[in-house]
């Protein structure tokens, strides 16, 4: 099994498809006002790097890291559920990980939700630790981020 990781630097039907399939997967365990996703149109924005994987050369998962002033974040993390335990989520992890280091980025942090749980196994097995909301999620009202789950890790 070979895992390809590909930067994507504008919108392509893989990653429309992608990020769709998320937010259909989404859709059913949380409610519109508690999903705070980035649209396709926002993902592809300078600040934003975002990778396609690929597993044998069949297109499995996404992923992207937001770089923000004093922080990353990660963004639209997606492994199709027929490839999961494959470790592509893994790979596109350690992937945004490393390119957040590049740029110098001391602190990588996530929001995801409460029933979430192989994103937040996968989180917690990469070191990442809960933390208080941050960033624009510190700022939402309160019935916003009920669902939400938030974690960090120093990476610098």
């Amino acid at each position: 099994m070979t895992i390809v990781l590909e930067l994507v630097e504008a919108p392509t039907d893989e990653a429309r498809a992608l990020i769709q399939e998320l937010e259909a997967e989404l859709s059913g365990l949380y409610a519109a006002e508690q999903r705070h996703g980035y649209s396709i149109e926002r993902v592809f924005q300078p600040n934003i790097l975002f990778f396609v994987a690929r597993l044998d050369g069949q297109v499995v998962g996404c992923g992207g890291v937001a770089i923000e002033e004093d922080f990353a974040e990660l963004k639209r993390m997606y492994v199709r559920p027929g490839m999961r335990g494959r470790h592509v989520g893994q790979a596109i992890l350690a992937r945004l990980e490393e390119e957040a280091r590049r740029r110098g980025m001391r602190r990588l942090a996530l929001e995801t939700g409460d029933v979430s749980h192989v994103a937040i196994r996968l989180y917690e097995g990469a070191g990442f630790q809960a933390c208080a909301a941050f960033g624009a999620y510190a700022g939402m009202a309160p019935e916003a981020i009920e669902r939400s789950v938030f974690f960090e890790k120093q990476i610098g």
